[in-house]
Parts: C-alpha cells; structure tokens; sequence
C-alpha cells in the first residue's frame, strides 16, 4: 500500500490552485471538469504518482466556504530551510501563522503556514 492523495474541499478553485503553485512551489498535475455532477478537481504536488503524494482539490460548485471541523490536523511538507520558506511563502502572499522555530520539547525546526481556505501546512526543516 501507499498513501495517493488528500482530498481538500475548497471554496475557489483558481485561488487554491495559485496558492498551491505560486506561494508553496507545487506543480498543477491535471484538472478535471464535471459540469452535469457540479464539481471540478485540481490536482498539485511536487511530482506525480506513485513517486510523490498528490493533493486533490476539490471545489462543489455554488459552494464557497467548509466548516474545517475539529479533528483535520495538517498536511506536513519537508523543507530545508523552515526559515527561508516562511520568508518566501509570506513575499508571496502566504500566511505565515506560526513563525519557524524548534518544536516545544525538542530541536526539530517547524513552522505552519494556512492555505485560503484555512488548511494548515506544516512546515518540517529537513536539512540534506
């Protein structure tokens, strides 16, 4: 088994995609159109299946905002400088909401980012 995509529901799907693209670096894979079923997908992430997990946005067509709920988390990306990303994430537009900085209780650098419809992004520094 391995991990394909994660599903986000999202409330404007251009402003999804250029965030996703433009302030955190993914590519958009493939997109999908369904008029008559009232929904469009996009697809992003820093490479394609089976060698990268993908992110699946989903927008439902009329709707323009989710309730995240309790229990979603955050989606975790590596990165080798947490301090740079946060930078460059924040000259782009991002939402930096939790500045890069050791995690409470140990010395791994973490940071977290929102995406516009509120996803939280994990950032973990990895250095090479």
């Amino acid at each position: 088994m391995r991990l394909l995509h994660t599903m986000l529901r999202i409330g404007d799907l251009q402003r999804s995609i250029d965030f996703y693209t433009q302030v955190m670096g993914m590519q958009l894979l493939r997109t999908t159109e369904r008029p008559e079923q009232k929904y469009s997908l996009a697809f992003v992430g820093y490479g394609r299946n089976p060698e990268h997990a993908e992110i699946e946005l989903t927008y439902n067509h009329g709707v323009s905002s989710y309730e995240l709920g309790t229990a979603y988390g955050h989606i975790a990306i590596e990165v080798p400088d947490a301090y740079a990303a946060c930078e460059r994430i924040r000259a782009n537009g991002g939402k930096v909401t939790r500045e890069a900085g050791p995690v409470k209780g140990g010395s791994t650098v973490i940071a977290f980012v929102t995406d516009p419809d509120g996803y939280k992004i994990e950032l973990i520094e990895r250095k090479e």
